[in-house]
């Protein structure tokens, strides 16, 4: 059973449950609309408005909303809460549990910076929650507009927000671990477009100053085998690739609908994984399931490194990782070549080897 919480943490809480089990987007909304209006209220408005039923005059705030905030006043767990919490006690998916107790974070998350729900500290808190020690957040580049992709110079101003995020969970600039967090830490990263001609979409002086970055084919999915090949080997071999994420760009299921894999050499892409120690992302959002099992298979043969991302654009899909681990661990996947097993200082010096 939950434990009793004031209306923020309530409605925060289901508004996590919600999107963990695939709920229609707006009604995630919905609950994250109210618990802001809930923070900026005061606290005593808020009780008199219960008092005298006008919950609902508050921007954000519906029937379903005004039923929770009253009865988390009045003492009570709230009975939307007490219906999601009980579905939640089944896992998400069978197995999985080992891979996923040995992970230490998540190398692929988004924000409302670009295309993510929540803001970059509710995914930090969230991280947090699950006992994650790092968290890498990954907004998208530039020319992925339908993404609201970040200039360089937002994304210079995000590399000052999470210093400041960082700054006040304990930590100095990029270096040193507190133990007043559990030593936890925020890392700069991206989600760079991997472009036509296998080029990185971010300039070089950007990429170098992050801590890890995710390359990504999200343009012309539908290129021919030849050239694909040519394309994502050459992200590849850039120096400031770190994970190939979702390599095939499927889509099996889901609101978008569903896609067929691109045509690529797979071999010929995971012998240059392999040999540039660029890890293969095992994607976990139950959409994407990519890359598929026979392909994790042969980047196991072929020597890769891996790692088991949510890919996560809201808090409540940071739990998605179980997805990818119980496939990893179906596949036999080492948990030594996963790299967000590995302690922050081992990933990070591979991620900046130089």
């Amino acid at each position: 059973m939950a434990p009793l919480l004031g209306p923020y943490d309530a409605l925060r809480r289901i508004a996590y449950l919600l999107e963990r089990s695939r709920a229609g987007t707006y009604r995630v909304k919905a609950f994250r609309g109210a618990a802001t209006t809930v923070l900026a209220t005061d606290p005593t408005e808020l009780r008199s408005r219960a008092a005298a039923g006008t919950l609902t005059e508050l921007p954000g705030i519906g029937p379903a909303t005004d039923a929770v905030i009253r009865q988390s006043l009045e003492g009570e767990i709230p009975a939307y809460l007490t219906s999601l919490e009980d579905r939640a006690t089944e896992p998400l998916v069978a197995g999985g549990l080992e891979v996923r107790a040995a992970l230490r974070g998540d190398l692929h998350t988004h924000s409302d910076w670009s295309d993510g729900g929540s803001p970059i500290q509710e995914m930090v808190v969230t991280a947090m929650e699950l006992g994650h020690d790092y968290l890498v957040l990954t907004d998208h580049s530039p020319r992925l507009t339908i993404a609201n992709g970040l200039s360089s110079q937002r994304l210079t101003k995000q590399l000052g927000v999470i210093d400041g995020i960082n700054s006040a969970l304990g930590l100095s600039s990029g270096v040193g671990l507190s133990s007043g967090n559990g030593g936890f830490r925020l890392l700069k990263g991206i989600e760079v477009d991997i472009l036509d001609d296998g080029s990185l979409d971010q300039s070089a002086e950007m990429l170098s100053a992050l801590d890890l970055r995710v390359a990504s084919v999200h343009s012309k999915l539908a290129m021919s085998a030849a050239p694909m090949t040519r394309r994502m080997i050459a992200a590849v071999q850039n120096p400031h690739t770190n994970v190939l994420g979702h390599c095939t760009g499927r889509l099996v299921e889901g609101e978008r609908g569903t896609r067929d894999q691109s045509s690529f050499d797979a071999a010929a892409v995971f012998e240059a994984c392999a040999a540039h120690e660029v890890a293969v992302e095992i994607n976990a959002r139950p959409e994407r399931c990519d890359p598929p099992d026979e392909l994790v298979a042969l980047a196991l043969d072929a020597g890769c490194l891996f790692s088991i991302d949510s890919d996560a654009h809201a808090p409540g899909q940071l739990d998605f990782q179980i997805y990818g681990c119980a496939r990893a661990e179906r596949i036999g996947v080492p948990l030594n070549r996963i790299v967000n097993t590995w302690e922050m200082d081992r990933l990070l010096a591979w991620a900046n080897p130089g």
